[in-house]
């Protein structure tokens, strides 16, 4: 999955109304952020193989230390506990260790039985939602409108660059998506790496962004202004 886990980020801003949308972008992608990393050092693998699902031709042969349930659980508690003990915010921590929990959950429907449970175990799960690219476009797309309208109308653009930053960003982020879908595969898995770091450039756009904004809409549990 890819814009769907943007629109768990952009949904959560009104959760955590204090936290700044790159935090929650790098929340709901840290196992993303990582897993690049990880490849360019050879301690996790991808492969380029056209046809393995209908959406994506990449086969994932091994990411254990990134995308295994045990191991995105402790990504979950590490980034919770790190941030409460920056910012004193517990709810926010709560929003952000289930941001990035649901990124495994998210993976779970659209990847094929690929994804570890634990790193070295021999069970691998996926429901396999990348089989069909139609699916695969209503589900994220509807994902992906239902995030852009809680984050578009649980804020308001502060100046002209608020609005113009945040639906360049949107219009760049479904662009992307549907060249993922559409466009020609990755020349090679290490190409695949360096690409997918590309992602990072998208927690100072976040963070651009959210300063040119301010929240209209409380958190659960907070009085309205």
């Amino acid at each position: 999955m890819f814009i769907g886990h943007y629109a768990v980020a952009l949904a959560a801003k009104r959760a955590a109304p204090r936290t700044s949308l790159a935090t929650l972008f790098a929340a709901a992608q840290l196992l993303d952020l990582v897993w690049p990393l990880l490849l360019i050092l050879g301690i996790e693998r991808v492969r380029v193989a056209p046809g393995d699902t209908a959406f994506t031709p990449l086969d994932f042969e091994s990411y254990p230390w990134t995308h295994s349930l045990l191991m995105v659980a402790v990504w979950a508690l590490a980034f919770a506990l790190v941030y409460r003990r920056r910012t004193s915010d517990t709810q926010a921590a709560i929003v952000l260790g289930a941001l990035v929990l649901s990124h495994w959950v998210l993976d779970l429907l659209t990847h094929r039985p690929d994804l570890p449970l634990a790193p070295g175990g021999g069970i691998r799960v996926g429901l396999g939602l990348w089989n069909s690219v139609p699916g695969t476009l209503a589900v994220e797309g509807t994902l992906f409108v239902l995030g852009v309208a809680a984050y578009a109308t649980g804020t308001r653009a502060r100046n002209r660059t608020g609005t113009l930053a945040f639906w360049a960003l949107v219009v760049f982020l479904a662009v992307v998506h549907l060249g993922n879908a559409f466009g020609p595969p990755p020349p090679s898995a290490r190409a695949v790496a360096w690409l997918s770091l590309a992602i990072w450039l998208f927690l100072p756009w976040a963070a651009w962004i959210d300063r040119n904004r301010e929240v209209t809409a409380p958190a659960p549990g907070e009085a309205a202004s």
